[in-house]
């Protein structure tokens, strides 16, 4: 079994759903859950936002802050993943951000990478960076598996507090 299956059988045991947004990955999250049989019961959709303009016009992310920060920021993770979770009816919204190379970009070197996880009814989600290595292939593949596994962790945390927001470790840049 995928290792996406335990994650889409947790959503689907609480009636619960997931949308994806998607910068530097490219659609490989989408891909990675829907890669699992009867993924529809829990996957919502995705929104592959690489331009920047479609993070803003379709997702909400603050034109001010895109054109302070750039897109590769925290706020910008945490914006896009509240934003598609609204916008596709999801529970839960998750989203990537960064860089895979092989130039830097808005200020930020190659492997600097963004998660975010919005929970249900939050009003913000919560985002991590991430510091991937090697080639673009491979922090592309170390991205979708950080995302995968900080949904997790926020689904564990939700079940083990209920009624309460995660607590994963917000570990970004200062907002």
């Amino acid at each position: 079994m995928s290792p996406t299956g335990p994650l889409l059988e947790l959503l689907t045991s609480r009636g619960e759903t997931v949308a994806v947004a998607e910068s530097l990955t490219g659609g490989l999250v989408a891909a990675a859950l829907t890669d699992v049989p009867g993924a529809s019961l829990a996957f919502r959709g995705s929104v592959t936002a690489y331009a920047t303009d479609v993070k803003r016009d379709l997702l909400g992310v603050d034109a001010e802050l895109l054109a302070e920060r750039g897109a590769v920021a925290a706020e910008v993770a945490r914006q896009l993943a509240t934003g598609v979770r609204d916008l596709l009816g999801a529970d839960w919204g998750l989203a990537t951000t960064g860089v895979a190379g092989p130039a830097p970009q808005d200020g930020q070197p190659v492997g600097t990478v963004f998660v975010a996880v919005a929970p249900p009814g939050a009003s913000r989600a919560v985002a991590q960076r991430l510091e991937a290595t090697g080639d673009r292939a491979d922090i592309r593949a170390q991205s979708v598996n950080a995302a995968l596994t900080a949904l997790r962790v926020a689904l564990i945390e939700a079940a083990v507090t209920p009624g309460d927001a995660p607590t994963v470790s917000d570990s970004s840049e200062p907002s």
